[in-house]
């Protein structure tokens, strides 16, 4: 009766072993699934993040670069008018044309080009100002009789050399950069030489150009200003 009794107290300790030893191993397998995935999450968590932090880092570089390449690349629009300019010799470094009846003067205000032309062909190109103010009259004229060495004005404080009549007979003309009264050249007008309109209404054009024309401008040659 004894041994009965203990035999199965053994078998019950026994079962009960068993019965914790399955329910450990079930809660340890739920328990590592758990913490795996919780792992896996917090991966992915911080790849994504790791990703978009390196997407707005990259992406401000590249707009950094392109602000760069922009700032290097793009010209100045004040690098023509700072661009020296020889107001003494000839605008361009070819012979001046031998003019032929025909040959015409095409004066560009917007360019600050005078063209001398034959038909449609560009003969010379000089540099020139015109009038500040719409001061130079626009249209058709021509070379007249009138012409000179030099001239001063006194009420513009301002003259000029080799100068040349294109319209009212001595009122509007082509010559030279200023002289003051002394007759010396006025550097910071003639450095502004094909640059923007200054003159009080003539057409001026650098000493060379204008001793040139001067001496070669044909009487009756057509002027068109525009």
């Amino acid at each position: 009766m004894t041994k009965k009794k203990l035999t199965q107290g053994l078998l019950g300790i026994i079962l009960i072993c068993l019965l914790g030893f399955g329910t450990y191993r079930l809660f340890s397998t739920n328990l590592n699934k758990k913490l795996t995935e919780t792992t896996k999450q917090v991966a992915v968590k911080t790849d994504t993040s790791t990703t978009e932090i390196t997407g707005k880092t990259d992406a401000a570089t590249d707009t950094t670069t392109s602000s760069t390449v922009a700032d290097e690349t793009t010209p100045s629009s004040s690098t023509k008018n700072e661009e020296p300019v020889d107001w003494q010799g000839p605008s361009e470094n070819i012979p001046y044309p031998t003019l032929q009846t025909g040959d015409w003067v095409d004066v560009s205000i917007a360019q600050q080009r005078a063209y001398i032309k034959r038909g449609t062909t560009t003969l010379y190109t000089m540099l020139c100002n015109t009038g500040k103010d719409n001061a130079t009259p626009i249209g058709e004229f021509v070379i007249e009789p009138e012409r000179g060495d030099t001239f001063f004005n006194q009420n513009s404080g301002e003259g000029a050399n080799y100068w040349v009549s294109f319209k009212n007979h001595g009122t509007y003309l082509f010559h030279s950069v200023p002289i003051d009264e002394n007759g010396e050249y006025i550097v910071a007008e003639a450095e502004e030489l094909g640059k923007e309109p200054i003159s009080h209404g003539c057409i001026r054009l650098s000493i060379a150009d204008a001793q040139w024309f001067y001496e070669n401008a044909i009487e009756g040659m057509k002027v068109v200003i525009s």
